[in-house]
């Protein structure tokens, strides 16, 4: 059976097309980036083909969705025929409340059920629920999978999900931590303990799934017990624009201030700050990088709050675990910004963390070891699929 995984982000799409009857072998991957801006790129890699790349406007994600299925029934670019040939969709969604505690066959129920959760997921759950609307008219007679982020998390003891708010918005509103990139996180954590001849249940591994959405994730014998974002993707870490970690007071002031509304609110927090937010409109850590590295005030102000919270929580989850011994890079930034790795790791000799810069540069969307041999505590940087895990999940929900 062939699976097609679509990963609907806030301006991007990546998808894959798995055969799951050759030992989940890939056919096909691609990604479509800068939706909703006029320099859109989309890139296509067909597996024993050329590379396919394209730049052109992509306004919306419809348009996105169906650039993916013209380039994989194309007669040069194509890997199969007909869409006929896809058995079902596996569909990435952000949030899936206390609703989905694991992966589910998507129908009326469960779809009204995301729809519901857009409000606290704005940037994602809108495009994961166009994906799913627009495939499932597109492909009306297979099964669709809903694949959740805050699955994952759903093993979190109360004193690490509990907020400290009067309880009857936790048992009237289901107001709570949940934690995403949940996919993410186990795929890297199992990953990296195979990778060192362990077993995941074995050991207690941080996970820093660092991109323009960003989270710290604790697993301790491979159950998450804590993890940075909550009952949104809007707190913990600071993201692409999201304002990670605010005094609730701050933005009460700001609201009075500025006259803001919720809705100003909401857009504030979770599209107008993070590095956006701190650079005047800047989200690529390459160009923050880069105004870092030349000395620029705000570029230098981003990379650096970036970096020191990400160590922050490195170390809040070795306090929460009584230790680490696996420290796991991932995403756009963890996997690819050597110096933002540098930084986060650097001077943590205290924990038995023995960073090696040299091998740190050696690893550039690559798995690798970026801690000396005599480590108390390995840290590696690795490439994540997080398709490859929604896949799984999708064929054996359909496979009977």
């Amino acid at each position: 059976m062939k699976i097609l995984v679509l990963n609907c982000g806030s301006s991007s799409i990546k998808y894959q097309l798995v055969d799951m009857a050759a030992d989940a072998e890939l056919q096909a991957k691609g990604l479509v980036e800068r939706i909703g801006l006029e320099n859109g790129v989309f890139t296509h890699r067909p597996t024993g083909k050329e590379k396919f790349s394209i730049s052109t406007a992509i306004p919306d994600h419809v348009i996105g969705i169906q650039l993916v299925l013209d380039a994989l029934t194309d007669p040069k670019h194509g890997v199969i025929s007909s869409l006929n040939e896809i058995g079902a969709v596996g569909h990435r969604v952000a949030h899936g409340g206390e609703y989905f505690d694991k992966s589910m066959v998507l129908h009326e129920e469960q779809i009204e059920e995301i729809r519901k959760l857009c409000e606290i997921a704005p940037l994602h759950n809108p495009a994961s629920l166009l994906g799913i609307n627009v495939m499932m008219e597109l492909l009306p007679n297979i099964k669709h999978v809903g694949v959740f982020d805050s699955s994952f998390h759903q093993t979190m003891p109360k004193e690490a999900y509990l907020y400290a708010i009067p309880y009857k918005y936790y048992s009237d509103y289901k107001v709570r931590r949940y934690g995403f990139h949940g996919t993410s996180h186990k795929f890297v954590a199992t990953k990296g303990a195979e990778l060192i001849g362990k077993k995941v249940e074995d050991l207690k591994i941080i996970v820093c799934h660092l991109g323009n959405g960003a989270s710290v994730c604790a697993i301790n014998h491979g159950i998450s017990v804590d993890t940075s974002m909550g009952f949104t993707p809007v707190e913990g870490l600071v993201m692409g624009t999201r304002a990670g970690d605010l005094d609730l007071g701050a933005l009460i002031y700001i609201a009075e201030k500025d006259n803001l509304d919720y809705k100003e609110m909401n857009s504030l927090v979770n599209k107008k700050s993070g590095l956006s937010g701190l650079t005047n409109g800047t989200v690529d850590m390459r160009d923050i990088t880069k105004g870092y590295i030349k000395g620029d005030e705000k570029m230098s102000n981003a990379f650096n709050c970036f970096a020191y919270r990400v160590k922050k929580y490195i170390g809040a989850y070795i306090a929460a675990m009584n230790g680490v011994d696996l420290i796991v890079m991932t995403g756009g930034i963890g996997e690819n910004a050597v110096l933002v790795r540098a930084a986060i790791l650097k001077d943590l000799s205290w924990f038995g963390i023995d960073f090696d810069p040299i091998a740190n540069e050696k690893f550039i969307g690559e798995d690798g070891t970026i801690t000396t041999k005599n480590s108390k505590v390995i840290a590696m940087t690795l490439t994540t699929n997080e398709e490859i895990v929604i896949a799984t999940d999708t064929y054996n929900l359909v496979k009977e």
